[in-house]
């Protein structure tokens, strides 16, 4: 896009008035001008000049040095005609990314609100938060620019925004007290296929990579589109990290989902060249898929999803996940209580990469399990101050299973830092289970106010 009527350079749409730069790093910028053309860029906060030359294409990038958080500021650019950028601000810096309840705005879909959002956007108005969506874009092709543009928080803008985003970014810069910067790049009902490169997915072969003239049968799901479309033209903005919700396109084939979305992590990692940035993701809420059975067998499918997104955080350095299991809606995709997943994220933000060392945004997990005589006892990691139920010391999510592989409803009551689990059906129990279920309302915390996820203690 041009950013003034007359100018040579030019730069892409997340380069514009009122963006939002990450503070006190190398900062990249790049864009185009006429071929082998010097450029003079000036950043007002230092008033330091750095000049860099087009090559045979016109392309030209380079880094500035940002201060800590201030402005607004101004950035010149001069190829022998002048461009200013205004109203620029210096913060943090994150990208958000995924599908629908990503995407979800604070005034909600059709018939599907977003809980408390009417106050809220009421009350948004923030001109230190700073919002960039990105339109919808899918390409079998790499893109080199996107469509969006930079507005600040208003009730306008806000109410369009991304509702898990806002929040997420509404409480970073009320406990940061620094501008904050929110670039949303998501699409409804996409798969975790069509945000990877052809490269990233070689190791999982029932992706099918689109070839040269194909058709493009869906334009979120096919595999690289929204990589090509929405991501790559972002890669190489310094950010300070991701978040993601994502997951309920993939439930059916939650098999190979941990490892796909450990490469997903990776490989957006590795093109950024930025090292191990935090990327911090939502569980899937619980929802009733319905029964989908193999062989005549029910699948659970989601609490696959969830359990397979768990392990996640356990394997890949610099993650952490926001566990949704009491943020669900049993009739509904879209769980209205968006300020639960935006401010979970934000928890883990806080805690983990801005170092708030008196509030914990980590859920306990489970962490292993022994059986005496007819009851198992079930222990948990990340549980200093030891777990809890929303009724007080028991919970009534819990089953329980024999040799026979036989699952029945269990009584399960809290002791110090374990659970205790039996039932008078299962005399010699061997496998435990909890909220491993499509639908359900967690009941298990830490004391920190944060939900267990569900898990097994088997692999059948």
């Amino acid at each position: 896009m041009l950013v003034a009527a007359r100018a040579e350079v030019k730069l892409p749409a997340i380069f514009s008035d009122g963006m939002v730069m990450q503070q006190k790093t190398k900062a990249n910028l790049w864009g185009t001008a006429k071929a082998n053309k010097q450029v003079l860029i000036v950043t007002s906060w230092d008033g330091k000049q750095y000049r860099t030359k087009t090559n045979a294409l016109g392309k030209w990038k380079l880094s500035v040095a940002t201060p800590k958080a201030g402005g607004p500021y101004t950035i010149s650019f001069n190829d022998g005609q002048l461009t200013t950028l205004k109203n620029i601000l210096i913060g943090e810096l994150w990208l958000c990314s995924g599908q629908s309840n990503m995407e979800m705005p604070m005034k909600g879909f059709k018939n599907q609100p977003v809980e408390g959002a009417n106050m809220d956007v009421l009350k948004s108005k923030n001109s230190n938060l700073r919002l960039f969506t990105v339109k919808r874009h899918s390409s079998f092709l790499p893109q080199d620019d996107v469509r969006g543009k930079w507005q600040e928080a208003t009730p306008e803008s806000v109410l369009n925004f991304s509702a898990t985003a806002y929040y997420f970014g509404r409480l970073l810069q009320q406990m940061l007290d620094v501008p904050v910067g929110l670039v949303v790049t998501a699409w409804g009902g996409s798969a975790a296929e069509a945000w990877m490169t052809a490269d990233m997915l070689k190791a999982f072969p029932d992706a099918k990579i689109p070839q040269s003239g194909d058709v493009i049968k869906s334009k979120n799901r096919t595999p690289t589109v929204l990589y090509n479309g929405m991501l790559h033209p972002l890669i190489g903005l310094t950010i300070k990290g991701v978040i993601w919700y994502q997951g309920e396109d993939n439930y059916n084939r939650a098999q190979t989902y941990a490892d796909m979305f450990t490469t997903l992590i990776n490989g957006w990692r590795a093109a950024w060249h930025q090292g191990d940035f935090p990327f911090y993701y939502c569980q899937i809420a619980p929802y009733d898929y319905g029964i989908i059975t193999k062989k005549g067998k029910e699948v659970i499918n989601s609490a696959y999803l969830r359990e397979a997104q768990a392990k996640v955080e356990l394997r890949v350095p610099n993650t952490g996940m926001a566990v949704l299991l009491d943020a669900g809606m049993k009739t509904g995709i879209h769980p209205r209580k968006k300020v639960v997943a935006g401010e979970r994220l934000a928890l883990l933000a806080l805690s983990k990469t801005y170092r708030f060392e008196a509030v914990s945004g980590e859920s306990p997990y489970y962490d292993g399990f022994k059986i005496k005589g007819d009851t198992a006892m079930v222990h948990f990691g990340r549980a200093p101050m030891w777990i809890t139920c929303k009724n007080g010391f028991e919970s009534k999510l819990f089953t329980v299973a024999g040799a026979d592989k036989v699952f029945h409803p269990a009584k399960a009551w809290v002791v110090r830092s374990r659970i205790y689990v039996k039932s008078e059906d299962v005399p010699h129990p061997v496998a435990v289970r909890y909220a491993f279920d499509n639908y359900v309302d967690g009941d298990v915390y830490g004391c920190n106010g944060l939900p267990v996820s569900s898990f097994r203690t088997d692999d059948w």
